[in-house]
């Protein structure tokens, strides 16, 4: 089953370009390739992409020129640097920028695969909390000031009587508002309640 993140390759090298292409294709991946690093940026859009494998030195950039715009554009998926030219200092260099990983030519093709697949994975989860984050904080963004009180009230466990009385309310009017909070968060529980304010930003620290 393909991938639906795209794996982009970013080698002026035609023979390890295409060589890299049918080895990731043949296991499953969606595969863009680009010789230069203009071309990729051209085609780059980072809720889309799963890896970066990138050649450390080519006509128009560096591995480490590309890796630090991508870092500089936000959100950026897991980079992996591949070199025919590699030093001790390079490869510090790329890691502390963020590279997940930094390969020499010629790359050891189950090495290679399992760098990506594992790379694939941890981006298409931080993408999953991206979406759930987004969700959690749309849903909170849709109560009222007054419901977003009594909400950080009960994230840090206090019960209607205390609510009521620290906001300057009635238990039931609390109780009113507690029942829309629930209701227009659609969380069913007050635990997924607390998963879904946490997730949205709301910190309990913050709410005494």
């Amino acid at each position: 089953m393909t991938k639906s993140l795209w794996v982009h390759i970013v080698d002026d090298d035609d023979a390890v370009r295409d060589s890299l292409f049918t080895l990731l294709r043949s296991a499953g991946f969606a595969v863009r390739t680009h010789n230069c690093a203009k071309s990729f940026f051209e085609d780059y859009h980072a809720e889309e992409t799963g890896c970066v494998l990138v050649d450390m030195r080519m006509p128009d950039a560096t591995g480490s020129d590309v890796q630090e715009r991508i870092s500089r554009m936000g959100d950026a998926p897991p980079i992996i640097i591949i070199t025919g030219h590699a030093d001790i200092r390079m490869a510090v260099m790329a890691m502390k920028r963020g590279a997940v990983e930094f390969l020499e030519k010629p790359v050891d093709p189950q090495v290679l695969l399992d760098h990506v697949d594992k790379a694939v994975k941890r981006r298409e989860y931080t993408l999953g909390e991206l979406v759930k984050i987004e969700e959690a904080q749309a849903k909170i963004g849709v109560l009222t000031p007054r419901e977003k009180d009594v909400l950080k009230h009960l994230l840090i466990g206090r019960p209607n009587k205390i609510i009521a009385r620290e906001l300057g309310l009635s238990p039931r009017t609390v109780e009113i508002h507690r029942a829309r909070v629930m209701e227009k968060t659609g969380a069913g529980s007050l635990p997924r309640l607390v998963r879904m304010a946490l997730a949205a930003g709301l910190d309990p620290e913050l709410s005494h």
